[in-house]
């Protein structure tokens, strides 16, 4: 039998492999560190085990047909994927895909391997929701390539009770220190826009939910473009916004203003890198998230066709989850997801070769009824009805 092989036993990764043990897969549980990879299957039986992880153990354990997890950092995803073409094993990971990964493509093609990437919550569940939208906007009357067309996908995790900081760290600081560094790309007002600072691109956005609506702030994330021929809409589309981003609490730039000014003008020169490292350490130390405390998610992917300025098509997928007793909002929608990938790559039901989330709609339909078990539910809002 196929052996699922998990890398990492992080707090990303906990429900995603207690599901996976739960539903009777096997599974090697790979950590460097074993108490927490113990600690993280603790009260479970099932056909698991545990092993201390080293690049030259996990190669000597897979075999063909096996599935490797890599939920380590984003630079080790390369070393692991090129072993696993080697030894004909199948992979999946949270990440986004990386041109390196993406070359590898023909050669797992070549093989019959799946090397499944952008699984977990964002990016991920964001993808699932915009294929079901294309697809609905596609098979309706509405359907026209030259109406204007406004996308929009923005997600953030934050406390589930709203704090003066507007924000809590599941872990290190660092990483989101340096996204406020990263440029970004995305189409506003027809136009292909380029962002340096996220403080220079943030905006009030609005998001109907079943019973209200909230008003969070957004900024664009990375680079949106290359997504636009994934979700199908093609060069001739008509085509005044496209913009894939984070989500924040009303207020967080107002909280944030002090973070903005120091990244923007105290980590230039050699010891930036030091500084950086020096603020993350303080705000660990005082806005992590509190034993027991609650993180909310919240997911809106949103599609509007219009006509001579008139909305003739306009829908929207939200997702406001809670942590629970069991695992963090966070957590859940990154490894959740996860756990249903492999379980598709392992029943066939997935395509060969480098790939993102899957298009197929049953698929989706399918892995959004499993996450319905948890209580997280994808609120489709007809904004015209």
């Amino acid at each position: 039998m196929a052996r699922i092989h998990w890398l990492g036993a992080g707090l990303s990764s906990v429900p995603g492999i207690r599901r996976l043990i739960l539903q009777g897969r096997t599974i090697t549980l790979w950590n460097r560190t074993l108490a927490k990879a113990q600690e993280a299957v603790a009260g479970l039986s099932g056909d698991f085990d545990v092993k201390a992880f080293s690049e030259d153990a996990l190669a000597q354990d897979v075999t063909a047909g096996d599935v490797v997890v890599s939920m380590l950092p984003a630079t080790m995803h390369l070393m692991v994927a090129q072993m696993c073409l080697e030894k004909r094993a199948h992979f999946v990971s949270s990440s986004y895909i990386s041109p390196e990964m993406s070359a590898l493509g023909e050669k797992a093609k070549d093989v019959n391997l799946c090397f499944v990437n952008e699984v977990g919550l964002d990016p991920g569940l964001d993808h699932l929701l915009a294929h079901l939208l294309m697809a609905d906007y596609k098979a309706s009357s509405a359907f026209d390539t030259q109406s204007s067309h406004e996308f929009r996908s923005y997600c953030g995790g934050f406390p589930a009770v709203a704090n003066e900081f507007r924000y809590k760290f599941s872990w290190s600081p660092l990483g989101v220190l340096k996204a406020l560094k990263s440029p970004a790309q995305s189409i506003l007002g027809g136009k292909v826009v380029q962002t340096q600072k996220p403080w220079d691109a943030i905006s009030d956005f609005d998001v109907k939910f079943p019973v209200g609506s909230e008003t969070f702030q957004s900024y664009p994330n990375r680079d949106s473009l290359p997504f636009m021929e994934d979700y199908g809409f093609g060069k001739d589309w008509n085509m005044d916004t496209f913009v894939r981003g984070t989500l924040r609490l009303n207020g967080w730039s107002e909280a944030w203003a002090d973070i903005f000014n120091f990244v923007e003008h105290d980590v230039a020169g050699p010891d930036g890198e030091e500084k950086l490292s020096k603020l993350s350490q303080e705000l660990w130390a005082n806005h992590s998230y509190d034993e027991g405390e609650s993180d909310r998610v919240v997911l809106v992917v949103d599609l509007k066709a219009s006509k001579n300025d008139q909305a003739v098509w306009h829908k929207s997928y939200a997702l406001d989850a809670r942590g629970n007793e069991d695992a963090s909002a966070m957590a859940r929608l990154v490894s959740v997801p996860v756990s249903l990938a492999i379980e598709a790559v392992l029943d066939g039901k997935l395509e060969t070769g480098v790939q993102a989330a899957p298009k197929s709609v049953d698929l989706i339909k399918d892995w959004f009824a499993d996450l319905s078990h948890y209580g997280d539910e994808f609120h489709l809002i007809d904004h015209l009805s």
